[in-house]
C-alpha cells in the first residue's frame, strides 16, 4: 500500500490520467480548488448519489425529495442566519496581503505565499457566502446569493411539501444538489472547494417533551449513517472517527452535532455532520415571513412548529474516501481500486482475446451489445489480455470477459475474471446476465 504522504499524490494522478477527475479551466491555466469530473468520475459520484436516493427516499414511506434553486430569495440567508453567522477567522500577510484561515496556519511562521515572517494581521471574521446580483445593474437592491447548503430550501418549502405530500411526522425531506461557500480552501484534492455537492436530509419531529424524544430520532439516523459508510461506500469502521462537536463549537442552529470524521491521507476531517436543529429554522423562517409553518396533528387537530434532525452527506467528499479506501498499490506492477461493485462505473468490460480475428470481435461485441441493456459495460481491445485486466484493474472494474476460441468452436463459454480474487471461472453466453446479476446484487 502507499505511504500516507504519498498516497493523495498517487490518487490524484490516477484521476488525472484514467479520467476521474480534471483540474478545472486547466488549459488557462487551471483554477485554484476548480475540479471537473471526467467520464469515469462522473459515474462513480453518480453511481453514489443514486444509491443514496434509492436508499434514502425510494425505499422509505417516510421521506420525500426535492430539487430547489440554487439562488433564492435573499432574505432566506436573513432569516436564517446565514448573512450574520456564516463566517471563518482570517488573517492577512503584511507583506502580500494574502489571506489565510486563521485556523489552518501557523502565525509565527513564514507567510506560505511570499514567504517572509513581517506578521499576520489579527483574525477577523469573513462572511463564506457567494455574493451574485440580479438583474443587469449591480446595485445594492439587487443582491443575491448562491446557496452555501441545500438545507434552507427544505425548510422554505416546508408547508408546500407538507400540503402536496400529506406526509405525517415523523417524515423528512431530501435533496441532492450544489452549495457554494467562499472560503479559504487548504487545497487536498476535492476534499474541501467552493463549488460542491450535497446530499442533505431534514427529518422533522413532534416537539419533544424531553431530550429521549428527539435522541431516539438522532440515534436512529447515526446507526444509518454508520450502515451507509460501511455497506454502501464500503469504507473501514475503523478508518471513522466519530467526533462530539463541544457546545462552544456548535454552529448557530444546533443543539447537538456529531461529525463522522475519517482518516484522509492528510489526517482525519469530516466526511459527515448529524445535527439536531430544534426548531431554529421553521421558526425562524416562519417569523420572518409571515407564514405560518405549522403541522397539525390530524388526530389531536394541535398545531405546532416541528423540530428537526439533520443528516447532510457530502459527496465529493464521499468520492475521495471511496477512492483512498479503494486504492491498493501494494503489486505495482498491478494497481487496483478495489471498489464496491455498485460503486463501479463500469461493471464489467469485455475482451475479444485476438482484435485481428473477425470471429472474436463479432462475438465480443454481440456479447457487449447484449450487456450494456443491463449494466455500464466497457469495451477493450488495446494490448495483451493481461493488460487489458491491469487496466480495468486500475479503474476499478469488477469484472472482466473474455471471448476466445473455446467460446466460438467449442462449448460457448466465456472467461469471466474477478477483480479481486482474480478466479476466472467459464460461465456460458447465456447465462452472463443472471451471473452478473447475482454477483452484483
Amino acid at each position: 500500500m502507499a505511504e500516507k504522504s504519498d498516497l493523495m499524490d498517487k490518487i490524484v494522478s490516477l484521476c488525472k490520467r484514467r479520467g476521474f477527475v480534471f483540474p478545472g479551466s486547466e488549459i488557462y491555466g487551471g483554477m485554484a480548488n476548480s475540479w471537473d469530473y471526467g467520464p469515469l468520475g462522473v459515474e462513480l459520484k453518480n453511481n453514489i448519489k443514486q444509491a443514496w436516493w434509492k436508499r434514502f427516499v425510494q425505499q422509505r414511506d417516510d421521506m420525500v425529495g426535492i430539487d430547489a434553486a440554487l439562488i433564492m430569495n435573499p432574505k432566506v440567508w436573513q432569516a436564517s442566519g446565514h448573512l450574520a453567522n456564516f463566517t471563518d477567522p482570517l488573517v492577512e500577510c503584511k507583506k502580500c496581503h494574502s489571506r489565510f484561515r486563521a485556523d489552518n496556519i501557523d502565525t509565527m511562521a513564514a507567510c506560505q505565499s511570499c514567504g517572509e515572517k513581517l506578521g499576520f494581521t489579527e483574525a477577523k471574521m469573513f462572511n463564506l457566502m457567494f455574493k451574485t446580483f440580479i438583474g443587469p445593474a449591480e446595485e445594492q437592491t439587487n443582491v443575491a446569493y448562491f446557496r452555501p447548503e441545500t438545507a434552507q430550501a427544505m425548510f422554505v418549502d416546508f408547508k408546500n411539501v407538507l400540503d402536496t405530500s400529506r406526509k405525517q411526522l415523523p417524515f423528512g425531506i431530501a435533496q441532492q444538489g450544489k452549495a457554494f461557500r467562499n472560503e479559504i480552501t487548504p487545497g487536498n484534492f476535492i476534499f474541501r472547494t467552493r463549488e460542491f455537492e450535497q446530499m442533505e436530509i431534514e427529518y422533522f419531529i413532534r416537539p419533544p417533551q424531553k431530550d429521549e424524544d428527539w435522541n431516539e430520532f438522532f440515534e436512529h439516523w447515526r446507526a444509518e449513517m454508520k450502515a451507509w459508510i460501511t455497506e454502501v461506500l464500503g469504507l473501514k469502521w475503523e478508518h471513522i472517527h466519530e467526533l462530539e462537536v463541544p457546545k462552544d463549537e456548535l454552529a448557530h442552529y444546533s443543539k447537538r452535532t456529531i461529525d463522522f470524521e475519517y482518516h484522509f491521507p492528510f489526517g482525519v476531517s469530516e466526511l459527515y455532520g448529524l445535527a439536531y436543529r430544534t426548531d431554529f429554522d421553521l421558526k425562524n423562517h416562519s417569523e420572518a415571513s409571515g407564514q405560518k409553518l405549522e403541522y397539525m396533528d390530524p388526530q389531536t387537530n394541535e398545531k405546532f412548529i416541528p423540530h428537526c434532525i439533520e443528516p447532510t452527506w457530502g459527496v465529493d467528499r464521499s468520492v475521495l474516501a471511496v477512492l483512498c479506501e479503494a486504492f491498493d498499490d501494494s503489486n505495482p506492477e498491478n494497481v487496483v481500486l478495489h471498489l464496491p461493485a455498485k460503486l463501479a462505473p463500469y461493471k464489467v468490460a469485455v475482451f475479444p482475446l485476438l482484435k485481428n480475428k473477425e470471429q472474436l470481435v463479432a462475438k465480443a461485441r454481440s456479447i457487449y451489445a447484449e450487456l450494456r441493456k443491463h449494466f455500464t459495460v466497457a469495451w477493450d481491445d488495446r494490448g495483451n489480455v493481461g493488460k487489458r485486466y491491469y487496466s480495468q484493474d486500475e479503474i476499478g472494474t469488477p469484472f472482466c470477459i473474455t471471448v476466445d476460441f473455446d467460446t466460438i468452436e467449442k462449448d460457448g463459454t466465456v472467461t469471466v475474471r474477478d477483480r479481486d480474487t482474480k478466479e476466472q471461472p467459464r460461465v456460458k453466453v447465456e447465462d452472463l446476465v443472471a451471473y452478473l446479476s447475482q454477483k452484483l446484487a
